[in-house]
């Protein structure tokens, strides 16, 4: 059980890492020459850090973001501290069903296999906003994007865990906040109304998603026998650019729990060890916090809600290509 007291002793759990430990200190000793990672959100915060760290274990990493600039001025900071860094930068907005498919498109054309896809980027507290596709902006970019993103390259990743027997990984950054949420858990006939709209309840909606489509896909890849695990992380509490939308809030509060506040190097930790660990091999559907499993809440472990919310994504992905 991950309480109070490990997030401010940071004792280890089962898996030997706690609240405490870094991504380089839970990937230490891990070759990744072999693997090739995308990494949505690379160019600030924990996907920063996880960009970086992976490409330190020699991971071949691609970067999906939104701001090119910020991602190159990132990648030369990175390759500086380790010149044999491989990373490429692609373009992504995730709150437009046509730019995921022409960042698929674009990163299909280079040839490169895929081992490990990693969802991590996100907005949070968002004033009400529709996207271009007319969809709730924290719904659309933490889960559709993310959702339509896998679809497409999962054959990809398929092809990659067939060719070289090497167990592909997909983890999506969830939160704590998926606790969170609308009375329903999801506002599926509402989704995309500005009455009733709570910032933070649709971002515990998103995070509820996040858990819900790594469990459904997961359940989905094992029927089909693929070689390839699907889990949800929470990365913890970090002061990131992703808190823009409430930053006066977060340092206030930051002031009365500074005791369960993460660095980013901790943040990025349990992304990369579920990505990189040995320990981890089979291990799927699962919600890790703190590098440790631990049991979502009711909604998240839902099947039924899971399946209707792949079902839900689906229709609402279909009636935009439609339009």
């Amino acid at each position: 059980m991950v309480g109070v007291i490990t997030l401010v002793t940071g004792k280890a759990g089962p898996s030997g890492f706690g609240s405490a430990s870094t991504a380089e200190q839970v990937t230490h000793g891990i070759d990744g020459s072999n693997l090739t990672a995308i990494v949505t959100g690379g160019a600030s915060g924990i996907g920063l850090e996880t960009a970086r760290v992976l490409a330190l274990r020699n991971v071949h990493v691609i970067i999906g973001v939104r701001n090119t600039v910020t991602a190159k001025n990132a990648k030369e900071d990175i390759v500086k501290q380790n010149p044999s860094a491989r990373i490429h930068i692609l373009q992504l907005d995730l709150c437009s069903l046509n730019s995921v498919t022409s960042f698929v498109h674009n990163f299909l054309a280079l040839q490169l296999p895929l081992n490990i896809l990693i969802n991590n980027a996100g907005v949070m507290f968002c004033p009400f906003k529709l996207s271009e596709d007319g969809v709730e902006t924290q719904f659309h970019t933490n889960h559709l994007g993310h959702f339509l993103l896998t679809k497409l390259l999962l054959d990809k990743m398929k092809e990659t865990a067939e060719a070289t027997g090497i167990e592909g990984r997909i983890i999506n950054l969830s939160s704590i906040a998926h606790n969170y949420t609308y009375r329903k858990g999801i506002r599926f006939r509402k989704l995309n109304e500005r009455k009733g709209y709570d910032n933070k309840k649709a971002y515990g909606q998103s995070k509820l998603c996040n858990i819900l489509h790594a469990n459904e896909l997961s359940r989905r890849l094992q029927e089909e026998g693929v070689n390839i695990t699907v889990n949800s992380v929470h990365p913890g509490v970090i002061m990131t650019p992703l808190m823009r939308h409430s930053s006066y809030l977060m340092h206030f509060l930051k002031i009365f729990t500074f005791y369960i506040w993460k660095n980013v190097p901790q943040g990025a930790a349990t992304t990369c060890y579920v990505a990189l660990h040995p320990s981890v091999k089979g291990e799927t559907g699962k919600y890790f916090v703190d590098c440790n499993k631990i049991k979502p809440s009711k909604f998240a472990s839902n099947e039924k809600l899971g399946r209707k919310l792949w079902d839900f994504s689906e229709q609402l992905i279909n009636s935009i290509s439609k339009a």
